[in-house]
């Protein structure tokens, strides 16, 4: 689950990370207002969960409260497209207004888990800044590593190791290192999957604060926080992926037109894999589970037929918890109330198999079915005209 700034900033606060001061507005006299109060040059940041929003125009200067709210009343409401929303964009619902700072450097700090090493890796770089992304692609030497025993935590010498591989010296390398010890501590107490500070600051004062802020958490930890719920800001999400999860269904929507609907991550990955190699393009990644019902299934179908994009639907099903006789029937029950607006196509081995294929012979319906992948695949792809 991705969150805005100033929430990871709240976060990071919590946890000693130094922030610049700063107040979310809804509106752009609430802007003025937070202006007002925190004094002199300010900073309207459109919040959207995507970076690049400088590049975009979501990040601005105000030296007025009267320029900050004119700036907010630009922002609230525009869609914001930067490299990483695509070209669609995300709508702006909230700024971000904070006092302004003199920079003298700016830096990187992020922590991830490395799930080949299944440890978390916290990275620092002097380049930090808007082009981080083409500092890790073209120049990765220049961001530094360290491995975090997960029994041991950050151990302070490799705090040290990390201040001093990215150029700082003096007072800053403690204080760079009670930010990252303040860093992994946050990780761990929110369940995060990620933690960025892009840029981490050296102020011309020489103090280091984050700029910005950006967390992930683990949406399967979320049962431990139960205040991390009110953070999801639903309208950031894609209103498939949010449908499905009403129903238990693990749903990721992509670019393709090939619906995927399959009961288990590694077959479901085997699939979209298989639908490539037939020359096709998966519309979504969508896991019913290993113990779905009718439905579940009956939703999973409609959430598939409701895309635009998809022009066939692959059925891909191991009956194991599942079992194939379940699985025709919820698809039979889907088709007889939703109706058949894309071709599909339906694979299916294992528990009850022949049961459920006489079930689909039954039904009278014009449901393609194959006994391989390979033949699922390529008649998906035919179907949609891919």
């Amino acid at each position: 689950m991705k969150i805005h700034e100033y929430q990871a900033k709240a976060i990071l606060g919590r946890h000693g990370v130094a922030v610049p001061r700063g107040e979310v507005a809804f509106s752009a006299s609430e802007a003025g207002d937070v202006a007002r109060r925190l004094g002199g040059v300010v900073v309207v940041k459109a919040q959207i969960h995507a970076g690049g929003r400088g590049k975009g125009g979501g990040v601005k200067l105000a030296r007025t409260p009267a320029e900050a709210e004119t700036i907010a009343a630009q922002m609230l409401g525009m869609t914001l497209v930067t490299h990483q929303t695509g070209p669609a964009g995300r709508m702006v619902t909230r700024v971000l207004v904070e006092e302004g700072l003199q920079m003298a450097r700016e830096l990187y700090l992020g922590l991830v888990i490395d799930r080949a090493a299944g440890k978390p890796v916290m990275m620092a770089s002097a380049a930090g800044g808007m082009d981080i992304e083409e500092v890790a692609a073209s120049t990765p030497e220049r961001i530094v590593r360290a491995a975090i025993e997960p029994g041991v935590g950050l151990v302070p010498f490799q705090a040290r190791q990390l201040g001093f591989a990215i150029g700082l010296d003096g007072p800053r390398v403690p204080a760079f290192g009670g930010i990252a010890s303040a860093l992994y501590d946050a990780f761990m107490a929110s369940d995060a999957t990620l933690i960025e500070i892009n840029p981490l600051v050296v102020t011309s004062g020489g103090a280091l604060l984050a700029l910005d802020a950006k967390i992930s958490l683990d949406d399967n930890a979320l049962y431990r926080h139960p205040d991390a719920r009110e953070l999801r800001d639903a309208g950031e999400e894609d209103p498939l992926e949010i449908e499905a999860s009403k129903f238990s269904l693990n749903y990721i929507h992509l670019d393709g037109n090939i619906g995927c609907m399959v009961n288990g991550a590694g077959l479901a990955m085997a699939t979209m894999d298989i639908i490539k190699l037939a020359g096709g393009q998966p519309a979504n990644f969508l896991d019913v589970g290993g113990g779905a019902n009718a439905e579940q299934i009956r939703n999973a179908f409609r959430i598939l037929m409701s895309d635009e994009k998809v022009k066939a639907v692959l059925i891909n099903i191991f009956g194991g918890i599942l079992r194939c006789d379940v699985l025709a029937s919820g698809v039979v029950a889907a088709v007889r109330e939703l109706g058949l607006a894309s071709p599909v196509v339906i694979r299916m081995e294992g528990t009850n198999v022949e049961e459920g294929k006489r079930i689909l012979r039954e039904s009278g319906m014009p449901l393609t079915t194959a006994d391989t992948m390979d033949e699922a695949a390529a008649a998906a792809v035919r179907l949609a005209g891919a």
